[in-house]
């Protein structure tokens, strides 16, 4: 109602500033008041105008009461009521920005999916070569192996970034939820990384029990894992000499907790660490923190149907736990 009269707001003031024109010119001639018959053409014309209000109200209420709600104009043309032309056109003009904007998001989209396609590509090739090299350094005995070796590695987990980075957009067609034995997930990611683990001199305290099985996605989770063990063995360096990983049972769920005894979190920084790119106080003294692992565990465990959840005291190391819910996925 309110958008009906703004909209006639215009007419309505022209027709009451032509309606005391009449007068005006009487009084302005010398005639004085304007006879009866005047003023009584004057309260029909003014009749004719609310049966004029009335006829359009009730002609075009249902454009008007849809253009109330921004949400029915932003959901598209069918959400536009009214008969009347004004609606029609109205409706039509929709139509065609709606045709225009889904031409777009599909051209978008399939830029998208080429360039995602690209870079797994790409990633798998880069990937060939590494191991290459990583199997050539490993029957060459030079103090400087030992560099290069490190630098191999950091692009090979560069290179998985990206690549799991590139598949969350796709989470649904590639992964599936079923029983799986932690220990077995914890042992092969704790394997995957056992260089870094050797190179800092930390050690993996495992106290998963052997038959301890949750529901999950064993790839998803792998890297998940490996994401974390990263982070908890880059940190500790030179300050804790362990890395404990400890599932438990906690009514139907099972927890599962990544212990270090490195730097730890500073208090301002506790609640953005799970934010894209965030590197934080602590991670800028490392420049090897991208920012992108706390986010990524983030999104993979929400697609998952996991928890994740954080603890950590600046100079007392870091607690981090996935929490798995019996018989859960997405």
């Amino acid at each position: 109602m309110s958008l009906f009269w703004k909209d006639h707001k215009p007419l309505l003031l022209f027709y009451l500033a032509q309606m005391l024109l009449v007068p005006a010119l009487y009084w302005l001639s010398g005639e004085g008041r304007p006879p009866g018959i005047v003023l009584y053409g004057m309260a029909i014309s003014f009749a004719v105008l609310l049966l004029y209000f009335l006829f359009r109200y009730w002609q075009q209420s249902k454009l008007y009461k849809s253009l109330d709600d921004p949400s029915s104009a932003a959901a598209g043309s069918s959400e536009i009521t009214g008969d009347s032309p004004l609606a029609e056109a109205f409706r039509e003009v929709l139509r065609v920005k709606e045709q225009a904007y889904e031409q777009q998001l599909q051209e978008s989209q399939s830029r998208m999916d080429r360039h995602i396609e690209f870079m797994n590509r790409w990633v798998h090739q880069m990937k060939t070569p590494l191991s290459v090299m990583q199997l050539t350094l490993r029957e060459l005995e030079d103090e400087h192996m030992q560099s290069l070796q490190e630098e191999l590695d950091r692009m090979r987990k560069g290179l998985e970034t990206v690549l799991y980075t590139s598949r969350l957009d796709r989470f649904n067609e590639d992964f599936r939820v079923e029983p799986a034995n932690l220990l077995r997930i914890v042992s092969e990611s704790v394997a995957e990384n056992r260089r870094l683990f050797i190179r800092k001199g930390i050690a993996a305290k495992l106290l998963v029990g052997e038959s301890l099985e949750v529901y999950t996605d064993r790839k998803w989770l792998r890297f998940m894992l490996g994401q974390i063990l990263t982070n908890a063995v880059n940190y500790s360096a030179g300050k804790g000499d362990s890395v404990s990983i400890a599932a438990v049972r906690q009514g139907r769920a099972t927890v599962l907790e990544i212990t270090d005894e490195g730097i730890g979190i500073a208090p301002e920084d506790l609640k953005r660490v799970f934010n894209p790119y965030f590197t934080g106080q602590r991670g800028r003294q490392y420049h090897e923190s991208t920012g992108m692992g706390l986010y990524l565990v983030k999104e993979i465990a929400g697609k998952l149907g996991h928890a994740v959840e954080l603890q950590s005291e600046a100079g007392a190391g870091t607690t981090v736990r996935i929490i798995f819910q019996p018989g859960h996925g997405t």
